[in-house]
């Protein structure tokens, strides 16, 4: 729990399929309060994204640092439209092959969107989800939602509605549980403000996806923490459990000889007999599936209480660069 917000709410979870459930979203969210949505990344924790006394709840919430900027959901792209001063050719070629889905796009702010959004920034981060219930709730507000993981600054993303409540609980006055995330990681950030598109956030829209469309796209540097972000996932630690992560790069099979009881392993072998079941965690060999479940499983081994948690380096192949970027920044904890 963040050390500067007291526990204010009796937090309902509630079925997204209940039929009262969109409208009591859209009220609450009309009357400036937080609600945890599903989307198909990642529960997203959700306000009015031209409110900024909404907004500053998520920070408050969150205990995330004013200097990291969030990403503005919309139902459409003209609702996209009116949060941006400028709306490029490339934007309109990404959107009308990535939209709506997992990619997010940085462009000029448009007067609307609250500084507090963009972290001080003149640009903003939007998306348009494809998820239906965060869709439907968009459609409904009629206003944009500004929302980061529904979890506590720099920890696990949550991709079920108990990862949400396990952080969040008495925090928020509701989180809608509309079961597990299809992909499972956050969406893919890409800067059209400069003279070349930049990928400030790897997601499961490829670097070579975004080429094909563009013509052109690279990897942004590394953020030397005195520019301002410009979109969130661009801290060295983030997506952190509590217990240690180490990534046994080179050195798996002598890390895991070496590891205890009290080590739970994420690995993509069957578990062997001399192991505890319970603290060893079998992935799915595709990128999709391990994507899908590394966020639900690092949670799992938060709730076990796990002191460390060994895993197995990934395939070399460039469509696991995303994965791979969340497993580094979880491993700084």
């Amino acid at each position: 729990m963040t050390e500067n917000v007291e526990l204010q709410f009796d937090t309902e979870i509630r079925a997204a399929s209940h039929p009262d459930s969109i409208k009591q979203a859209k009220d609450l969210l009309g009357n400036g309060q937080l609600v945890a949505i599903p989307t198909e990344t990642v529960y997203g924790l959700a306000a009015n994204a031209f409110s900024a006394e909404a907004v500053a709840r998520i920070f408050d919430v969150k205990g995330r640092p004013a200097s990291n900027p969030l990403i503005v959901h919309t139902f459409s792209v003209e609702m996209a439209r009116d949060c941006v001063s400028t709306w490029t050719d490339a934007a309109n070629k990404l959107a009308e092959k990535f939209w709506p889905g997992p990619l997010s796009m940085v462009l000029p702010k448009s007067e609307k969107i609250p500084n507090i959004v963009t972290a001080g920034g003149q640009t903003v981060a939007v998306r348009c989800p494809s998820h239906s219930i965060m869709k439907d709730i968009l459609r409904q507000c009629e206003f944009p939602l500004a929302a980061p993981s529904a979890n506590l600054s720099n920890r696990v993303s949550p991709t079920k509605a108990e990862y949400v409540a396990d952080q969040l609980n008495g925090l928020i006055p509701l989180i809608l549980d509309g079961g597990a995330c299809q992909i499972g990681i956050e969406s893919t950030v890409i800067d059209l403000t400069g003279e070349t598109p930049a990928i400030l956030r790897l997601g499961m829209i490829r670097k070579e996806q975004l080429q094909e469309v563009l013509g052109g796209a690279q990897l942004a540097l590394e953020n030397s923490g005195n520019d301002k972000l410009k979109s969130p996932g661009q801290l060295r630690c983030h997506y952190s459990p509590r217990a240690k992560v180490i990534v046994g790069e080179g050195s798996w099979e002598d890390l895991l000889n070496k590891s205890d009881k009290n080590t739970h392993v994420i690995t993509f072998e069957s578990v062997p007999n001399d192991r505890d079941p319970a603290t060893w965690h079998e992935m799915p060999k595709t990128v999709q599936g391990y994507a899908k479940k590394i966020y639900e499983t690092l949670n799992r081994c938060d709730q076990a209480n796990a002191e460390s948690i060994l895993i197995q380096p990934l395939p070399l192949e460039s469509e696991w660069d995303a994965v791979r970027d969340r497993l580094s920044r979880a491993s700084m904890n």
